[in-house]
């Protein structure tokens, strides 16, 4: 990874913010999903959103992504709403996204993932691809080589040419946040980026994450179970339960609220408390 991380500065105050979710309620016959939720991530921060499992976090996601379309509620990105928008749209107007369940073309080759992200933007066309003009030739270099500097990032670039599925689980939750930034978005949404890394693997990934948030200029809404990089990594946090929001603030404080230490644990406070503090070895859960 290039460079030292130096930490940006907050949004200015008065500042559009870069997402915001105004009362998103969801159903799925019958069963609310999402119950009213609000919140808004201001530009160029890591924001994390967290909750047990089956709490709505990735409903929120689908629902940002244009997977699902609210009953109630709007979506706005930078302004504009993205309610009723197809996920290609909205991926190409600067949202991209990883997913809980690793969605790679396991066949593929490592590079190749990266490279089908910026296809959408080559003008060379099918048949330019079908003769290998000069063109689609020129064009396709450019593409590989802005693959293979961001899996220098990830310390994959060695890894160019395996078969994506020969990697293991944390080298292909890597490729996947590789591949989301090539389509160049704006807002990165990152579902569960830790899941499978050990303690190591997990405090890399935070060092990425920052440098990444610095040098895109991206904002980060990162779903993610593992404290210890909910607590090291985002500068605000909001905790869902059951769909609806029940606490929002810096990490600090949502560690040591009452709802979810109490309530939103079914512990005992002192219990619930030493639950959310992160250990050495990153296994705490939440």
């Amino acid at each position: 990874m290039a460079g030292a991380y130096r930490q940006s500065p907050t949004a200015a105050a008065g500042a559009e913010p870069a997402l915001v979710l105004h009362q998103v309620e969801k159903v799925f016959g019958g069963l609310r999903a999402i119950g009213g939720v609000s919140f808004q991530v201001p530009e160029k921060q890591i924001f994390g959103l967290i909750g047990p499992n089956g709490a709505g976090k990735t409903t929120i996601f689908n629902c940002i992504t244009g997977v699902y379309r609210p009953e109630k509620g709007d979506v706005r990105f930078r302004g504009r709403s993205v309610v009723g928008k197809k996920p290609n749209e909205i991926a190409l107007g600067g949202i991209g996204r990883t997913f809980q369940n690793i969605r790679l073309f396991g066949e593929m080759t490592v590079v190749e993932n990266v490279m089908v992200a910026a296809h959408h933007r080559a003008s060379s066309g099918f048949w330019g691809a079908m003769i290998r003009t000069r063109r689609w030739t020129d064009e396709e270099n450019a593409i590989r080589k802005k693959a293979e500097e961001l899996l220098e990032v990830f310390e994959l670039r060695e890894l160019c040419e395996e078969t994506a599925r020969n990697l293991p689980y944390g080298s292909q939750r890597r490729l996947e946040i590789a591949r989301a930034l090539m389509l160049e978005p704006k807002l990165i949404l990152l579902d569960e980026p830790a899941a499978g890394m050990n303690s190591k693997e997990a405090d890399k990934l935070k060092e990425q994450i920052r440098w990444l948030r610095d040098r895109f200029s991206l904002t980060i809404l990162l779903v993610e179970h593992n404290m210890q990089v909910v607590m090291g990594v985002c500068e605000h946090v909001h905790c869902v339960d059951h769909g609806v929001t029940i606490a929002d603030g810096t990490p600090d404080e949502v560690q040591n609220h009452p709802a979810v230490l109490g309530a939103y644990l079914g512990m005992e406070e002192e219990e619930a408390r030493m639950s959310l503090t992160p250990s050495p070895d990153g296994k705490v859960q939440l």
